[in-house]
């Protein structure tokens, strides 16, 4: 895509031998929380989070994390990891059954929190951001880290709107339960 910007993360590895990426997580993320336009998503996906700036990055300056993009308040494009390599953005996750989710998705983070809307710059970014891994990787599903992480994570949130985001709806976010058509 065009107007990508690369910053490398040392927060990576190889995928296991033969696996194939079926899954999108959509992700949110402001550092600190709730505030926008600062370096500390960079840096926290960079190793270079300073634990001194915030009292909350001293709680999570030790993380190492990362994300395949992410995806500014003005729009903003950033790729961390080349989406061949396994990010670090998933966590104790699972998807249809399938643990490590790392292993088998992409990971989009939007600067951004549960409690406030996204802005139109970053729906139409991602739009075209999905667009994109859906031609280079058909049959793709994409889900929030809330669905992959029930309990655990909360985002993208309410407030985002999955419609607008070019994403069909993982069927947890409608309302369908797949155990209860199973009957």
């Amino acid at each position: 895509m065009r107007g990508v910007r690369r910053i490398v993360s040392p927060n990576f590895d190889a995928r296991p031998a033969g696996e194939r990426i079926s899954l999108v997580v959509i992700h949110a993320i402001s550092l600190p929380p709730e505030r926008f336009g600062g370096p500390g998503v960079i840096q926290l996906f960079t190793n270079s989070l300073d634990p001194h700036e915030d009292p909350y990055y001293a709680t999570i300056s030790h993380l190492r994390v990362s994300a395949h993009f992410f995806i500014r308040r003005d729009g903003e494009l950033i790729q961390f990891v080349p989406t061949e390599a396994r990010a670090w953005h998933a966590g104790v996750s699972t998807w249809r059954g399938r643990e490590r989710c790392n292993d088998f998705s992409i990971g989009i983070e939007l600067e951004g929190c549960d409690n406030q809307a996204f802005e139109s710059v970053q729906y139409d970014v991602l739009a075209a951001l999905l667009k994109r891994l859906r031609r280079r990787y058909p049959g793709v599903e994409i889900a929030g880290h809330s669905d992959i992480a029930p309990g655990r994570k909360t985002d993208p949130g309410p407030c985002f709107d999955w419609v607008r985001a070019g994403a069909v709806a993982p069927l947890q976010q409608v309302g369908f339960d797949k155990s209860q058509s199973d009957q």
